[in-house]
């Protein structure tokens, strides 16, 4: 172990009940939804702000790595271990205070997405961002990638609902960006620098969230389009009328596919839906919102007219429980597309309305040219698209055509005006095409923030600026919370 000597260290200074260094808690700690396994030399639960501020303190004298982690359901592998050291374990922080009269909720790193907008549920409120792990993920690990959602097209991601933040620079000392109030123009906003920065700049230990009125009213449509261009030109069309859904999700053929076979039945049954070569079609899942249902009634009439224009087939509901029927094959399809392979490169790009169709053709033409399938479903309203590209982490030639199609897939984006990643973060999935995106310049200024922030380095060392060729690496074989469901 080679920080050994340290984490003895820190276990007298804090209590060795808090410092974890048997395998297992370990191993929990040394990977993330993407599944690469970097093991650590310790697990550190801090009881409070106290044992971070000497966490850091002691790591930054002795340049010990420390990699912070909520419930490490991030997909690119910001909140793996790459360079060992300690994690920061935060998950137990859950603490959620709602101020139901200012629309503000005071929440620990570790509060559950889904948890702080249950609690504001409960005053009317919402915390609109909502991830697909939101039963699972951490506001600090959302915050730490600006995480976005199925609602961002409407709503914004979670870089617009943050106030203010409280923690500790890697030096161990305190630092408070932003107030609990309405305006705060005092100094650099260094609030936004630690949004997005994915552990690399600071320990986040508490946030203040803006909260908003829940919209009581929900209209839900389903629609099949015959193939997958065909719904995404749909989708082009419905946002060029500017109805403004609250979610608009694509899922290709292949998806459905998956789903359909996880869950044992027909997303639009032959009656309803038929192609001659028999596979499921593409489809669109579009939700309005509101207050006023005279105002949801139009807004729905507009949306019916452009699936009868657009769509082989529809089904709607403004029933909540019919809607989650709907909403079925949306949630399941990520577990789902397992069945095409034991690995996944997930690569969560976003690029502009006029890209949509040659995202989707570059996809077919990766699963052309690699015999790998390419599974894709994302967030129509925005843009933000999830692409798989499916293989068999024990087929070293699989491994090497899924590190070509995803390369393919990345400068393509790129071409077309995209942003490599738009939830997930870089973390070390992204690290081989940070430079596609960015420029030298843009990243040495980076790179600058984080020196000055972080003169030692210990902060999430390797993450996003050093090339990790992750292909090489083999994910490790485990049942996470979210793949049972």
């Amino acid at each position: 172990m080679p920080y050994e000597k340290q984490t003895r260290e820190l276990a007298a200074e804090i209590g060795a009940e808090q410092v974890r260094t048997d395998a297992d808690s370990c191993f929990a700690a040394s990977f993330d939804n993407s599944r690469f396994s970097f093991m650590p030399d310790a697990v550190v639960r801090p009881r409070g702000e106290d044992d971070v501020a000497a966490t850091l303190r002691l790591a930054n004298a002795r340049r010990v790595p420390v990699t912070v982690r909520g419930a490490g359901s991030g997909c690119a592998g910001a909140a793996a271990p790459l360079r060992g050291g300690w994690v920061l374990q935060l998950a137990h922080w859950r603490q959620i205070s709602v101020d139901a009269a200012a629309a503000i909720a005071t929440v620990q790193p570790g509060a559950l997405t889904g948890d702080i907008d249950a609690a504001a549920a409960r005053h009317g409120l919402c915390y609109p961002p909502d991830p697909s792990s939101v039963k699972y993920c951490t506001i600090g690990g959302n915050i730490a990638t600006n995480a976005g959602g199925l609602r961002a097209a409407k709503y914004g991601v979670c870089r617009d609902y943050v106030v203010a933040l409280e923690g500790f620079l890697p030096t161990g000392e305190f630092v408070r960006w932003g107030g609990a109030v309405r305006k705060y123009a005092s100094g650099y906003n260094m609030r936004d620098l630690w949004i997005g920065s994915e552990g690399t700049l600071g320990v986040i230990t508490k946030a203040v969230l803006k909260l908003l009125p829940r919209p009581p009213l929900r209209h839900t449509l389903l629609a099949a389009f015959p193939d997958d261009e065909a719904a995404l030109a749909a989708a082009t069309a419905l946002l060029a009328t500017h109805l403004t859904p609250a979610v608009l999700e694509f899922l290709d053929s292949l998806s459905v596919t998956c789903a359909e076979r996880r869950n044992g039945f027909q997303v639009f049954p032959p009656a309803e839906f038929s192609r001659r070569d028999g596979r499921p079609p593409a489809v669109l899942l579009a939700e309005l919102d509101g207050f006023d249902a005279g105002a949801l009634a139009a807004d729905a009439a507009r949306l019916r007219t452009w699936a009868r224009e657009n769509a082989a087939a529809f089904r709607e509901t403004d029933v909540p429980a019919d809607a989650e029927k709907l909403w079925n094959a949306r949630r399941t399809c990520s577990q789902a597309m397992f069945q095409l392979g034991n690995a996944k490169l997930n690569e969560d790009v976003v690029v502009p309305l006029s890209g949509y169709l040659p995202l989707i053709r570059c996809a077919r033409e990766i699963h052309a040219s690699t015999g790998l399938a390419t599974p894709t479903f994302g967030h129509a309203a925005d843009g933000n698209f999830h692409i798989h590209i499916m293989y068999d982490r024990d087929v070293p030639e699989q491994c090497r055509r899924a590190e070509a199609g995803i390369g393919q897939m990345m400068r393509k984006v790129v071409e077309l005006g995209g942003a490599i990643t738009g939830e997930h973060g870089i973390g070390i999935t992204k690290s081989p095409f940070l430079r596609l995106q960015h420029s030298e310049p843009e990243i040495a200024a980076m790179m600058a923030i984080r020196r000055a922030l972080d003169p030692n380095g210990i902060l999430a060392p390797g993450q996003i600026f050093d090339v990790t060729n992750i292909w090489e690496h083999r994910p490790v074989k485990v049942v996470l919370p979210w793949d049972k469901h």
